[in-house]
């Protein structure tokens, strides 16, 4: 975008803005994604959801073409309800389903999917279709385009392959009105603390992931010489490690405990990790193959230990146990508010902070999500009692054989 608007630093702010505009239509479209789902059950929204990417993505397209700030960051901000209204209203179908001791788990499968989408199998597609189209400006809006076939795929399975009777049926009490519904969310975790601090907790998990994909690309192609393409690899190898242990962390979670996965291995670890994926591409040989090498491990860890989150998807529901559906329309606001406050940040401390300062201020809130954690003990069977303390081997045996 900054390159269609003419290039230079104060492009790259516009085209921020423009992504921050975009993270706050998925910020909203997170929220409806849980409440309609309560109110009109899971299928209809993720339908809703495709229907509103391939029309504005077609839209944005065009007004690259066009060159107008306003069209584009009309179009993008459109464009950024889609993706939350298809992904977390599946999420909130699967939180409807599955026992609650598996619930970790069962998160953390959704989000190996989730994270082998968007921005693992998304840059290894960009990877092969950009030069195949031709490399540039042109390869990369066409590149695009295909994409959205892809997406029309993916629709497709989820809408002919899941049959489950939750996913057609409202989910929210018989007794509520459409306007109670919409706004539990909101009520809930105003009038709840606890929920509250497991959103903003979720919020800013991860912001630093979305605020990297702004500030990295020119930083590993320019400034260290690395170009697009290894970019992009190296964002594919980054995420394909997040993969690989989503599902490992909520298992984890299921064992351990999953307030305290969320805060040493979530928190803690990605807070490491982040600063790792920053500073050591610049204490490497900038263009070398062995700094890159080196510097793809460094981003590894960050993915690794942002599975470490994952528990936070069972914590949720968990804290308002007769207000599951609002809970999760929390969850799912923050889970899209975290592109929005990645991108905020960005575009609020670059200008007078430069890049060191966006990742300085990430770990400040990784900080902040630490302490918080301290609200979100929960009761987990078999594991932990209701304030979050671990069950003795006995205890556990016993919940175990019953």
């Amino acid at each position: 975008m900054a390159n269609v608007f003419g290039g230079g630093d104060e492009m790259i702010n516009v085209a921020a803005t423009i992504i921050t505009l975009y993270s706050l239509a998925t910020l909203v479209g997170s929220y409806l994604a849980g409440a309609l789902s309560d109110l009109w059950g899971p299928r209809r929204v993720m339908l809703l959801g495709v229907i509103i990417w391939v029309v504005f993505q077609a839209a944005f397209l065009g007004a690259l073409s066009t060159e107008s700030v306003a069209l584009v960051g009309l179009t993008y901000f459109m464009r950024g309800f889609g993706f939350p209204l298809f992904a977390f209203s599946f999420l909130v179908w699967v939180n409807a389903v599955v026992p609650k001791q598996r619930n970790g788990a069962a998160v953390g499968w959704f989000y190996v999917m989730f994270t082998g989408g968007m921005p693992t199998i998304g840059s290894l597609v960009a990877i092969g279709m950009i030069p195949a189209f031709g490399g540039g400006f042109f390869g990369e809006r066409w590149a695009m385009a295909a994409s959205t076939l892809i997406v029309v795929a993916g629709f497709l399975i989820a809408w002919f392959g899941v049959r489950e009777r939750h996913g057609s049926m409202r989910l929210a009490p018989a007794g509520e009105t459409s306007t109670q519904v919409i706004f539990s969310g909101v009520r809930l975790s105003l009038t709840n603390k606890r929920v509250m601090m497991g959103f903003l907790t979720r919020l800013i998990n991860t912001a630093p992931q979305f605020g990297m994909f702004i500030i990295l690309p020119t930083v590993i192609a320019e400034t260290l010489g690395w170009g697009q393409a290894r970019w992009l690899l190296m964002t594919s190898i980054v995420f394909a490690g997040n993969i690989l242990f989503n599902a490992a962390f909520g298992a984890l979670g299921d064992k351990l405990g999953w307030a305290s996965t969320v805060r040493w291995f979530g928190i803690v670890g990605s807070a490491v990790g982040l600063l790792l994926w920053w500073y050591v591409p610049h204490w490497v040989p900038a263009g070398s193959d062995s700094g890159f090498v080196v510097a793809v491990i460094a981003g590894t860890v960050f993915g690794i230990l942002l599975a470490g989150f994952v528990p936070l998807g069972a914590i949720m529901p968990a804290l308002a146990p007769g207000h599951t559906g609002a809970a999760m329309a929390m969850y799912t606001t923050a889970a899209g508010g975290a592109t929005f406050l990645g991108s905020a940040v960005v575009a609020v401390v670059r200008p007078w902070g430069g890049n060191v300062g966006v990742v300085w201020a990430f770990v400040a809130l990784y900080a902040l999500a630490f302490l918080m954690t301290f609200a979100l003990n929960v009761e987990q069977p078999g594991v932990t009692d209701a304030g979050g303390k671990r069950l003795s081997k006995a205890d556990r045996r016993a919940a175990a054989a019953a």
